[in-house]
């Protein structure tokens, strides 16, 4: 068991370490396809770090109603950012407020769980009116109707006219813990100008419209960039296929520079290996003496300690990667608590390659030791104390 340790810490650290990485890709994925395969947005900064500070005030209403003129979109949502305490009586809560239209719903494929989404007539008429998310309705009215009731926000009023389904976590944030107004009345209350981002559907093609979009903003702001260099723009275009390459690319990095790490351990296991098999080639070398006497061959011997070494190592896989399953499974419960949407995934290949590369091993490093015995005089192993 102890010579098998570092096959099994090896194997289960990598079939551990994929797991996990296909269960994030499976979250990933699915908070992505929940947004709708033609939902974009569009964000003010820069791709280049350091204009994202400097840049956040670039996008303006203007540049919304410019968007909303294209064919190649539709449903253009501007969202503000009216972020404060929120209370009701003497409980509070900090959940993330935003000025919204309602066009921002149906973008987001938010549904309303109890009373009514906010309307055109509500951000029209500048109401003072909210939506909630659940765990900001719990947090402020434990087991009360919050319907009716009335919150503050920014030192302002709002009567609470719906509470919305649960989402759980999208892109690593809780949506559950929001706060919807109208826009119009978020822009009156901050007093801002510029958006924090928007959301939109392309119509038809999404290459399309993103080409149309980047476009059309960068003839606004008057950038001229014939190399499509993203770092030129003040801006930046989102698509959910972008959305999805970019951290998938994240989480198959991440997953394989952590199973790299892992696979550390094979190499240690191995060499644990073949030590052992050195040992053992000492310990039995009358016993092959006695086995090359009555007529074993050296291919015999050889793959005789070659076969035990193999043993060795699929043995330990095989109780690694029974090991890591199961860790991977309790892992996936606890964490499907916190993260919603996150389940338990198995990557059967990174199981198989895992099984063959600890077989490698044991192959690899029983060489050595099995063609030490193999290579022992029957004559002086027989007389080997």
């Amino acid at each position: 068991m102890l010579t098998m340790l570092g096959i099994i810490i090896g194997v289960g650290s990598v079939v551990l370490m994929t797991s996990i990485g296909a269960s994030v890709e499976g979250l990933i994925l699915g908070q992505v396809s929940s947004l709708g395969a033609k939902s974009m947005i569009i964000v003010p900064g820069s791709d280049d770090g350091a204009a994202q500070a400097k840049g956040f005030d670039n996008l303006k209403m203007d540049d919304v109603e410019a968007m909303r003129g294209l064919t190649t979109v539709s449903d253009v949502a501007p969202v503000i950012f009216a972020n404060d305490t929120v209370s009701y009586g003497r409980e509070e809560s900090k959940p993330m407020t935003m000025g919204v239209t309602p066009e921002f719903f149906r973008n987001q494929s938010i549904d309303i769980g109890v009373g009514r989404l906010l309307d055109a007539n509500d951000d029209e008429g500048a109401k003072f009116i909210a939506n909630i998310g659940p765990d900001t309705a719990e947090d402020l009215f434990g087991d009360v109707d919050p319907i009716g009731k009335r919150i503050k926000i920014l030192d302002r009023t709002f009567t609470v006219v719906g509470v919305m389904e649960p989402l759980g976590t999208q892109f690593f944030q809780n949506a559950d813990d929001r706060v919807y107004i109208p826009f119009s009345v978020a822009r009156q209350i901050t007093g801002q100008s510029y958006i924090n981002y928007a959301t939109m559907t392309a119509t038809d093609d999404l290459d399309i419209a993103n080409e149309d979009v980047t476009t059309l903003i960068r003839q606004r702001h008057r950038i001229r960039n014939p190399d499509n260099d993203p770092t030129k723009d003040d801006f930046v275009v989102r698509t959910a296929a972008q959305a999805n390459d970019i951290l998938g690319s994240v989480s198959l990095g991440l997953t394989l520079f952590l199973s790299a790490i892992a696979s550390i351990s094979l190499l240690v296991g191995g060499i644990g290996i073949m030590n052992i098999m050195l040992v053992a080639v000492s310990e039995r070398t009358r016993e092959i003496g006695l086995r090359k006497a009555v007529g074993a061959r050296k291919q015999d011997i050889l793959l005789q300690f070659l076969f035990e070494a193999v043993l060795l190592t699929v043995i330990g896989g095989l109780i690694g990667v029974i090991a890591s399953v199961f860790i991977a499974f309790l892992l996936s419960q606890i964490i499907s608590g916190i993260l919603s949407g996150y389940t338990f995934a198995l990557s059967i290949p990174s199981v198989l390659l895992a099984l063959f590369v600890a077989a490698g091993t044991g192959l690899i490093f029983g060489i050595y030791p099995a063609r030490r015995a193999s290579n022992l005089s029957p004559i002086e192993a027989l007389r080997y104390e």
